[in-house]
């Protein structure tokens, strides 16, 4: 079974350079909660591998983080959706840990743990760091123009074999399309 790594802030929910702390905060990107649905029902596993930095800063508690996680899977559940895995970094930037994206540390741990094969997933972000973990464990980058995805753009390198769409639902109607015999 093929597995879609998705980022979260900026790839399923709006994001905010001040950090999404509560789940009011936590707005769903139009159509991407639909196309974890639809990834879902063509028979991918959807996984999130997200760094929550705003725990080591104390701007959120783990309870916080909970009920955001809550609040999306329970959304996603209204439309038959589902999530095989939330992974989460909690540190941040200055902790050295080995799963803070663009290190691949949390992709590894979740690949053991759902035991999935690297080298068959996709991971969805819209940031540099998240297409850089994935080219350190041989997981195919999408990146999506939401969140910072224009402004990633303009830090890819020419060595790096990147898709670009303007958002989730448009990479996984693509991928659906591609998917489907004539």
């Amino acid at each position: 079974m093929n597995t879609i790594i998705l980022d979260r802030d900026g790839v399923i929910n709006q994001d905010s350079d001040a950090f999404i702390i509560n789940p009011d905060e936590w707005i769903a990107i139009p159509g991407s909660l639909e196309a974890i649905t639809r990834l879902n029902r063509a028979g991918y596993r959807v996984v999130v591998a997200t760094n929550q930095s705003g725990l080591a800063r104390g701007l959120l508690q783990q309870a916080d983080l909970d009920a955001i996680h809550h609040k999306m899977e329970s959304a996603l559940q209204q439309l038959g959706g589902r999530l095989d895995g939330i992974y989460y970094c909690p540190h941040g930037p200055n902790d050295n840990c080995s799963c803070r994206k663009p290190k691949p540390g949390l992709l590894l741990q979740l690949a053991r743990e759902i035991e999935i094969d690297l080298g068959q997933a996709v991971l969805v972000g819209d940031s540099l760091r998240d297409l850089q973990a994935a080219i350190a464990v041989g997981v195919k980058p999408v990146l999506v123009l939401t969140g910072k995805g224009t402004t990633t753009t303009e830090q890819l390198t020419p060595d790096m074999d990147v898709t670009t769409y303007s958002n989730l639902a448009t990479y996984v109607n693509q991928l659906l399309a591609d998917a489907t015999p004539e």
